[in-house]
């Protein structure tokens, strides 16, 4: 049987995407064949396609869906046909009508949340609640610093940062994506001009406590300029090109630094730990406490519209494709 399927036959931009007519893939031992409801688009397809992120071409672009189980293969127990679960990881592209994925990286999705809320909170949520509650675990009164605090997984942070008691200084590009990250609950809101400077000032001089930093060349300088001694720097992205290259002493004459680069794969790599940290954030949006809010909503065949508006920074919140 056949499906519609998003293939990059070769790395670069946007126009590389092809939407064509592939075989249907059958379920492994240890996988599970999905009906793919909704997939996420995210940076990582970006480095994927483009071949930052080494991949053999052709490939199904998509690491992020939700969708229905249609069918489990050999030695599978956990999920069943009918059962609703998403993944960002394990599967064979989401950008599809169908997708296997690993049953041990997959999650279920509890009633009372949308698929289109799974998949907005799922690659994004996760990131933003180990960076919170693990990369630099915020304390009660801590002031951070969130660079494209209107992006997807911007929103998510400010609003987990607030959710453990952080005070939040937050960047954005522009006034409409200003008044998004006050929604989200960031208690002051700035441009990327003179940023560091500004963010001496909201905190009488010392400096925050971290920044996270999904922008990269751009605003590297100013957010080692930012912090306060024995801060710490976390670089989750780099939506801007690379960082530069960093001189260990600046971290001693910054006062005591601390720059780290996470992944998400090293903070799901267990099953139980990728469950754990999924139940959180999806219990938070469950439950009201999480909002996420869908920046664009395109069917398959917009998916290179949908790349061009988020390369070109020009939305607010989760991008979603419809299969």
């Amino acid at each position: 049987m056949n499906m519609r399927a998003v293939i990059v036959g070769e790395h670069g931009g946007p126009e590389v995407l092809a939407l064509s007519e592939v075989d249907r893939p059958a379920p492994g031992p240890g996988q599970v064949l999905v009906e793919v409801r909704v997939a996420g688009i995210n940076y990582m397809d970006v480095y994927q396609r483009t071949g930052a992120v080494p991949r053999q071409t052709p490939f199904t672009l998509g690491v992020e869906g939700v969708g229905v189980v249609a069918e489990a293969g050999a030695g599978v127990t956990e999920f069943a046909a009918g059962d609703r679960i998403g993944w960002f990881s394990g599967g064979s592209g989401s950008h599809a009508e169908f997708a296997t994925v690993d049953a041990g990286r997959a999650v279920a999705i509890p009633d009372g949340v949308s698929d289109e809320q799974a998949t907005a909170a799922l690659m994004q949520g996760i990131t933003a609640q180990y960076l919170a509650t693990d990369t630099y675990p915020i304390g009660e009164g801590d002031p951070v610093l969130v660079h494209a605090a209107a992006g997807g997984v911007g929103q998510l942070l400010v609003q987990i940062a607030r959710l453990r008691g952080g005070r939040v200084v937050g960047t954005t590009s522009s006034a409409e994506k200003a008044q998004a990250v006050r929604d989200a609950g960031a208690d002051e809101v700035l441009g990327y001009d003179d940023f560091a400077a500004r963010v001496r000032e909201l905190t009488d001089g010392a400096g925050v406590a971290a920044v996270y930093d999904g922008v990269g060349a751009a605003t590297f300088e100013g957010s080692l300029a930012s912090l306060r001694p024995r801060g710490v720097l976390v670089i989750y992205g780099t939506a801007s090109g690379p960082t530069p290259a960093l001189e260990i002493p600046r971290l001693n004459s910054g006062g005591s630094l601390y720059v780290t680069r996470p992944s998400i794969a090293h903070y799901t790599a267990e099953t139980a730990q990728l469950r754990a940290r999924a139940s959180q954030v999806l219990g938070w949006v469950a439950d009201g406490e999480l909002t996420v809010r869908i920046g664009g909503d395109y069917p398959l065949d917009e998916v290179a519209t949908a790349y061009r508006e988020l390369e070109a920074r020009h939305t607010t919140g989760k991008l979603l494709l419809h299969p």
